[in-house]
């Protein structure tokens, strides 16, 4: 049996067991998770995956060099999806959902978003190797998206503009006003869709159009699907518990989205020179880290300026 499928194999119990405690044990509590549980399990969800790079790197083929791309790529992916979940705050801020109704939402969230990723690689992947052109649009993509980023300013969430939410609304009747985390409920002889799953298909929504920003990302470091898929999902993983620790400390992130644009601006011209010049992973690894840790750092050391913060 050749080697990867062993890999396979072994991720796939891995990553089974670790999605049933984080989702259905861990998930089963209906009250918030407070900053120090959501922060602890956070840092075993990296513990996890770090461990994994590790058993890549002492028994897989080649790897020194699987191990250094599937960290790199589990980097990008978690800053990434650090940025993600601020619109997933703002999401819930916006549609009034209520933090006991949040848990439910941002599970079956993130179940699709582990389906669209597994998805969005594999086409990926097949589009590079099948037109060569692609990691220059790619790259593109990402450039652009780095400058989009910079000078974006914090935009409000109106959901009526959504494309899927006005589809959505012409198929099926909304219920406003059902305090409830369940997406459908019958009143009558009607069913009507809640506001818990206008904010599902916003989350859903919003997740694709940052899986197009991160998953040329990913492939600008590996072309390797095992990589490339396991390093996505391992980071996808820790979302639900990192979600509730940035929900409490959202400050200590002010200039991490100045981080990730560079990046997305390192990786986008990594591909677009890629038949010119070749830049080691190692060298692509210590740059992503030490964006992440500046920014970090920064956030921490820099105040903030006074300013009134509207609510939500």
């Amino acid at each position: 049996m050749d080697t990867n499928i062993y890999f396979w194999l072994g991720f796939a119990f891995i990553f089974l067991l670790v999605f049933i405690i984080d989702m259905f044990i861990t998930g089963r509590r209906k009250d918030k998770i407070e900053i120090k549980a959501a922060l602890s399990w956070s840092a075993v969800w990296v513990s996890t995956a770090l461990i994994f790079g590790a058993v890549i790197y002492f028994y897989f083929p080649f790897g020194s060099e699987r191990a250094f791309e599937f960290i790199a790529s589990y980097l990008v992916e978690y800053s990434l999806s650090v940025d993600n979940l601020f619109v997933f705050i703002m999401i819930f801020g916006v549609m009034g959902i209520k933090e006991k109704n949040q848990p439910r939402i941002l599970k079956w969230g993130i179940i699709g978003a582990i389906v669209l990723r597994i998805l969005f690689i594999l086409a990926g992947v097949e589009l590079i190797q099948k037109f060569q052109f692609m990691i220059y649009v790619f790259g593109a993509i990402l450039v652009y998206t780095a400058y989009k980023m910079l000078a974006s300013k914090n935009e409000q969430i109106e959901p009526e503009k959504n494309i899927v939410v006005k589809l959505a609304s012409k198929i099926i009747k909304i219920k406003t006003d059902e305090d409830s985390d369940h997406f459908f409920v019958r009143h009558g002889k009607s069913t009507f869709a809640t506001v818990a799953f206008v904010a599902l298909i916003l989350i859903e929504s919003t997740d694709v159009i940052f899986a197009v920003d991160s998953i040329p990302a990913v492939l600008a470091i590996t072309r390797d699907p095992f990589i490339a898929i396991t390093s996505n999902l391992f980071a996808i993983l820790g979302l639900r518990s990192l979600f509730f620790a940035l929900a409490g400390i959202l400050n200590l992130f002010r200039y991490l989205k100045y981080g990730i644009s560079f990046i997305l601006f390192f990786v986008g011209v990594k591909m677009l020179i890629s038949h010119y010049v070749h830049i080691p992973v190692g060298l692509s690894l210590g740059v992503i880290i030490l964006c992440i840790v500046v920014s970090i750092i920064a956030s921490m050391l820099i105040k903030a300026p006074e300013e009134k913060i509207s609510k939500l």
